[in-house]
């Protein structure tokens, strides 16, 4: 078993980083305008614009890269943006050994801090072992200043908790936990909190303020380093994140993981008999789109579902209980 890391943090100005090597840039479309005058300085011998979140596009940047990069030895790969940039950054620098520094331009997912990418792949989401970024660079004047949905939509990937642990502790009841996921109470708890604390800073983060923000990078952390420990992600992740994988078969790509789990999180919370009035309003606080899934598209998703996570064999939650239509 190998438990992963977390990038070390960096807080500061942009246009205050020093680097040394030459820079390769990955980075996605209108995220670079947003901090280009401030990185004005690096070094950038090489560039590309993410356009999806699949291995055979990764692989494809990273030959280019590959070849781009035979006379620039060392380089340092930037991933600007958000969690496309830097799941393709990742993938990149695990494949060529390369340094890699992440600048998000808005605290819209956890993947600046994980050691795997994210990939689309028939249907479901699915994590490809590569690493954490090498370094994150927290510039609170370009986060705060981030499109309002997305700014501090990474709390998604807290208030999962909510739903994450439910499903979790469902499974345990039934004895349907596979060996190695086994609930464990004292991690459940620690959840509990990470949760508590994400309720708490919503308003101040998705203001924008850079105590709310902080306190939002933190819980991201805190929920990031605690499934590295146990070596798997039910505390945050379950029922909510399937429908979210789910519905993007019917919507197409394109939209932002805040769009998708957010929604997710409130409806599988109703299912689970949870009070969502608290959830609901940090969501609305952070800015996160919660009407904008069309009602035929929900309701063929929360239909299908069941199915869905039986086909791709993810973790028992109430989504494999749902009986409608």
């Amino acid at each position: 078993m190998r438990i992963w890391n977390l990038p070390v943090i960096d807080f500061m100005a942009a246009d205050e980083i020093e680097e040394g090597s030459p820079v390769a840039l990955v980075t996605t479309p209108g995220a670079w305008e947003a901090v280009a005058d401030d990185l004005k300085h690096l070094d950038i011998f090489w560039r590309t614009r993410v356009k999806e979140a699949s291995v055979q596009h990764f692989a494809t940047l990273t030959t280019q890269l590959g070849q781009a990069a035979r006379q620039q030895n060392p380089f340092t790969i930037y991933s600007v943006g958000g969690g496309l940039a830097v799941d393709a950054a990742k993938y990149m620098a695990n494949s060529l050994s390369a340094a890699h520094t992440c600048l998000p331009t808005a605290l819209s997912v956890d993947a600046f801090l994980t050691w795997a990418s994210g990939v689309r792949h028939r249907g479901c989401v699915e994590y490809v072992e590569t690493r954490p970024p090498d370094r994150l660079v927290v510039d609170f004047d370009v986060l705060a200043v981030a499109p309002k949905p997305l700014r501090a939509a990474g709390i998604c990937d807290v208030l999962s908790i909510a739903t994450g642990l439910w499903d979790w502790e469902l499974a345990a009841e039934k004895g349907l936990n596979p060996e190695g996921m086994e609930l464990i109470p004292w991690v459940a708890d620690a959840a509990q909190a990470i949760l508590e604390g994400a309720l708490e800073c919503a308003e101040a983060a998705g203001a924008g303020d850079e105590e709310g923000i902080k306190q939002l990078l933190d819980c991201l952390a805190l929920e990031v380093q605690l499934c590295n420990q146990i070596g798997h992600s039910r505390p945050e992740e379950g029922s909510e994140h399937y429908f979210a994988y789910s519905v993007e078969n019917l919507l197409g790509p394109g939209r932002s993981h805040g769009s998708l789990v957010g929604p997710g999180i409130l409806l599988m919370a109703e299912f689970q008999e949870q009070d969502t009035e608290e959830l609901e309003q940090a969501l609305r606080d952070c800015h996160i789109p919660l009407d904008d899934i069309p009602e035929d598209v929900l309701g063929a998703t929360l239909v299908g579902l069941p199915a869905y996570a039986r086909e791709h064999e993810l973790p028992y939650g109430i989504a494999h209980e749902l009986k409608l239509g």
